[in-house]
């Protein structure tokens, strides 16, 4: 709030971490008795079990959290540009994304100007690169996504299904390798309304991004270097015609055109998918017999290659920021740094998500091992070898713009209203108008 209390935050922060790794007993995260401190945070299965750890922060420092919106993110996206057009930001800590943080103009702080580099030396300095809009560091990253296939053992171990799949493929029933085994497993395994073989997030940044996903595993890519949509190229043809084959078949619920990830997440727990092409978060959740119907049958594999041989590996990080408006930034940057300490990042990847925190990885790893969970284990290792292919959206402020002309459309040729090159061509068309009116074209 002051440049006395940032001071000393800074300070605080630097003294605990100088020498090594702060551990989150020993931090000295400041104090702040009788202040409330109001924040929106991303809601859903895979995120809430974090918050879990506020009533420690509050014990520490004496103050008291808000959450005065908890959604999923597109809507608590929505909900922050509606803040933004009101000019009513009375709130001071916001759960954020790589992809949207370019729009935000300068909603949020420079997390550099109150973090000393000591701290932020101990992130995964790749993810710490990517949380950067026009090189202010704006958001202090909590889990990296990037999806990979969850898939159920039994289905493949099945007598009858090997025998099936070799009589009508010639090959041995394995997790695909490729789209094209995806889409044919995915036709193969359904039963509905029994089984289904998959599902989608059919709507917002869901559907455009693993639409992207197969794009690129095409050969394909969005824009080209001048920032010219050519996601209507043949690429972006065939990647749309896988969504519209699984849905003309059957083979996924109808309903996915309007899925987000914990409708996907709460289906393939109840036993209701045979394969899902997913984030890590859903890990734990899966593997967890109270709460998952396949706990006992989880596999996992690397997400396909597309045309081109390649891996889409969509990827982006789930972060947390503190808003220009704040009137106690000092606690705010606080709370920031207890959601991704040490000790949070555990929890984190515990639950299979891909940590920010370098340390954490191999201490995960000897946890699963150390705790009989030896597929856990396996699952982060798979994981981790996708990250190396692994790409971001387009940073720019435009993305989630132009990804809201490009899901309805997306839903149009999957539905049938149109077909593939029509949609993409009107989404493309839509896409040139944001561009041009942005002066990027």
């Amino acid at each position: 709030m002051t440049k006395g209390l940032k001071a000393a935050l800074v300070a605080s922060v630097a003294l605990t971490c100088a020498g090594g790794v702060a551990l989150a007993d020993d931090f000295d995260y400041g104090s702040f008795p009788g202040y409330t401190l109001r924040v929106k945070l991303i809601g859903g299965t895979q995120y809430e079990n974090l918050y879990t750890r506020i009533p420690e922060w509050e014990a520490m420092t004496g103050a008291r959290v808000e959450i005065v919106s908890s959604k999923n993110h597109f809507d608590l996206d929505r909900e922050i540009k509606q803040d933004i057009a009101a000019g009513d930001i009375s709130w001071c800590v916001g759960s954020n994304h790589t992809s949207f943080a370019p729009q935000y103009g300068d909603l949020y702080i420079d997390l550099t100007d109150w973090i000393p580099q000591s701290e932020l030396d101990q992130y995964v300095q790749g993810t710490l690169d990517s949380a950067r809009v026009d090189g202010r560091l704006v958001q202090l990253p909590r889990v990296t996504d990037v999806s990979n296939l969850y898939y159920r053992q039994s289905l493949y171990a099945d007598p009858d299904n090997q025998a099936r799949w070799q009589e009508e493929h010639g090959t041995e029933l394995a997790p695909p390798t490729t789209f094209d085994e995806f889409r044919d497993q995915v036709i193969f395994f359904a039963d509905p309304p029994n089984l289904y073989g998959t599902a989608f997030a059919g709507k917002d940044e869901g559907a455009s991004g693993r639409f992207m996903e197969i794009l690129r595993a095409n050969g394909g890519d969005l824009f080209d270097e001048d920032w010219n949509p050519i996601f209507n190229s043949p690429a972006g043809v065939a990647a749309l015609q896988w969504f519209v084959d699984i849905y003309n078949a059957g083979a996924v619920p109808a309903g996915t055109v309007n899925y987000t990830w914990d409708d996907i997440g709460q289906a393939m727990a109840a036993g209701q998918l045979a394969l899902d092409l997913d984030w890590p978060g859903f890990a734990a959740f899966y593997a967890d017999p109270d709460s998952s119907k396949i706990a006992g049958e989880l596999g996992f594999a690397l997400a396909p290659v597309g045309s081109a041989g390649v891996r889409g590996a969509w990827s982006g990080s789930h972060s947390f920021s503190v808003t220009e408006a704040c009137d106690n930034k000092a606690a705010a940057v606080s709370l920031a740094v207890f959601l991704t300490n040490d000790d949070s990042e555990m929890m984190e990847a515990q639950a299979g998500n891909l940590p920010t925190r370098t340390a954490t990885f191999g201490e995960v790893i000897d946890w699963f091992n150390a705790n009989d969970q030896p597929y856990m284990a396996d699952m982060f290792e798979v994981w981790q070898g996708s990250l190396a292919e692994a790409r971001t959206p387009p940073l720019i402020p435009q993305w989630i713009e132009v990804s809201n002309v490009l899901w309805p459309q997306l839903q149009a040729a999957i539905v049938g209203e149109k077909t593939p090159q029509q949609a993409l061509d009107d989404a493309a068309a839509q896409a040139r108008e944001i561009l041009e009116d942005a002066g990027i074209l």
